[in-house]
């Protein structure tokens, strides 16, 4: 089970109107992946980066039955759950509250959103879909208003099939989401400079 350990940057949740939750990958740390605001337009953002305990959310593959990641999964999710609701204890709504993650942690970041469905600021995802060996439904409630999404991937991709991508899309789209996908081709299994433009552009603008 995750012991929740929240490393900051850029203004004080107290002193933001808005908020940046970072979510690492696979072998990654809060750390890294805060790294990443450099390059994107979040200057005047609370940033939040939650580190996983012994750097990864869950133990396998994000396409295997949900079942066998628990009870890392639940664990993971309560983690971001007791963020969001700590940002907004702090004075933050949660239409101005934003998700950013890469590989395990965009997976992770599209199904809370998606499992907890809401106008948020806006979600950048870089290369993930939502988590299971088939899409569960049930398990998706809410409407995002037409919170802004972007996903960013590579045809093909060594963890993250494009069809589970496209599926992805498709239900956060049903479920309100103004989503844009861009899949390029053997890209790799990396973080572009096009999709920082492209977040930069559609999400922290």
């Amino acid at each position: 089970m995750h012991h929740k350990e929240i490393v900051s940057a850029g203004k004080a949740v107290t002193a933001a109107r808005k908020a940046l939750i970072m979510i690492h990958g696979r072998g990654g740390s809060a750390e890294d992946i805060l790294s990443l605001a450099n390059y994107l337009n979040v200057k005047d953002y609370a940033l939040i980066a939650p580190q996983a305990t012994g750097n990864t959310w869950y133990p396998y593959s994000f396409m295997a039955p949900p079942a066998q990641n628990e009870p890392w999964l639940s664990s993971a999710l309560d983690v971001l759950n007791e963020t969001v609701n700590e940002i907004i204890a702090g004075g933050i709504s949660r239409n101005n509250i934003y998700f950013l993650g890469f590989s395990q942690g965009a997976c992770l970041t599209l199904e809370f959103v998606t499992r907890n469905a809401a106008r948020y600021g806006g979600v950048a995802a870089f290369t993930g879909g939502l988590i299971g060996d088939r899409i569960y439904q049930e398990n998706y409630k809410g409407t995002f208003d037409g919170t802004p999404v972007f996903i960013g991937t590579s045809n093909p991709d060594p963890h993250v099939p494009v069809e589970r991508v496209k599926a992805t899309e498709k239900v956060l789209g049903e479920a309100g989401a103004d989503i844009t996908v861009n899949i390029y081709n053997n890209m790799g299994h990396t973080i572009s400079q096009d999709e920082i433009n492209l977040a930069n552009k559609l999400i922290f603008i």
